[in-house]
């Protein structure tokens, strides 16, 4: 077997990037760091990594906060339910480990929001724990340079990719080894177009000589995505507009958002009207329909009315423009929002 190992960590040391989280082997700021880089490109992440820390240094800190103000710093990552198990996680913490954040796997895969691959990084990165990473990145280096064709998306491949970790793994420094397969994936061996000829594996890398660079690592297709239908109507009363916070158990949970009327397709003003009974004096403005919004799993579609009354719907809630800016808000309202300042007026 090729000495993997040492090629991979010798090409880590001259190209790895300065990362904050790499400066460190405090627990806390590494499961920050890995948990906004869930679904995340570290070139989006890292603001967001830099504001939490700065206003949440260490996990006590963070357990304190109200959840609104995680979630709005939290704003425009998406996943929602990230910054919730987040938060939640840093009160259990707070409260069960004397405010010292765990560092082993076996602690810290008993942790809400953590899962194997967080577990071992975390364990990894900051106490050097001998166990591998396994992300997509990981995947991907290994499919193509050993060529192991087993499906990634299948549960039955990983006990696979793990076997040939750990022993690829055996006398290397395992935070390391870790951090260099995973930056591997990310600048040389990417998803798409691999510069091959400057890859330190070029002479042995499977997929390189069998023309498979586009085939590795196989995954079989996820299913379609299914349609939902958003139509939002903006209640306006004076300078103040109605918004409601969404279900933790939905999408964008814990987020706020307009009155939603969720339908079979976009509503026409009558559908609408139909739905909500028109209070007195009332002026209704019909805006063109939003771009599809798309989800791992759903396509969103969505379109905004703005209803402007001279009284307010008892039992509703209404914010004034201040009080909005600083409410957490899902992606589709928060652009609206910033593409139509001139709401409040």
């Amino acid at each position: 077997m090729i000495d993997f190992g040492g090629v991979i960590t010798a090409w880590y040391s001259r190209n790895k990037r300065d990362l904050p989280w790499r400066n460190t082997t405090d627990a806390y700021t590494i499961w920050l760091s890995e948990i906004i880089l869930q679904q995340t490109r570290v070139n989006q992440g890292l603001p967001y990594f830099e504001r939490f820390i700065e206003k949440y240094p260490n996990v006590e800190d963070l357990a304190c906060a109200p959840e609104d103000e995680v979630l709005r710093l939290w704003q425009g990552l998406g996943y929602y339910s990230r910054a919730r198990n987040l938060h939640s996680t840093a009160q259990w913490v707070a409260n069960n480990c004397n405010k010292n954040f765990p560092s082993s796997y076996e602690d810290l895969i008993k942790l809400k929001g953590i899962g194997d691959y967080t577990a071992a990084a975390i364990a990894s990165f900051s106490s050097n724990e001998r166990i591998p990473v396994l992300d997509g990145n990981v995947f991907r280096v290994l499919s193509r340079v050993f060529g192991l064709e087993e499906d990634i998306a299948q549960s039955s491949s990983r006990k696979i990719f793990l076997e040939l970790l750990n022993q690829l793994i055996e006398n290397q420094n395992p935070k390391i080894f870790n951090q260099a397969i995973m930056e591997f994936g990310a600048l040389q061996c990417t998803p798409k177009s691999p510069n091959c000829e400057i890859c330190p594996f070029v002479s042995q890398c499977f997929a390189f000589h069998e023309k498979r660079i586009g085939d590795l690592p196989l995954k079989s297709k996820k299913a379609k995505k299914k349609n939902k239908y958003f139509n939002y109507v903006i209640l306006k009363f004076g300078e103040k507009i109605h918004l409601t916070k969404r279900s933790d158990k939905e999408i964008w949970g814990g987020l706020y958002e307009f009155l939603l009327l969720e339908g079979e397709d976009l509503y026409t003003i009558d559908d609408i009207l139909k739905n909500i009974q028109p209070l007195k004096n009332s002026k209704i403005f019909h805006f063109p329909p939003n771009t599809a919004h798309q989800l791992s799993h759903l396509q969103i579609f969505s379109q905004m009315t703005l209803m402007e009354t001279d009284e307010q719907i008892e039992g509703l809630q209404y914010y004034s423009k201040d009080e909005v800016e600083n409410l957490p808000k899902h992606v589709l309202i928060d652009k609206f929002l910033r593409n139509h300042t001139g709401i409040f007026d």
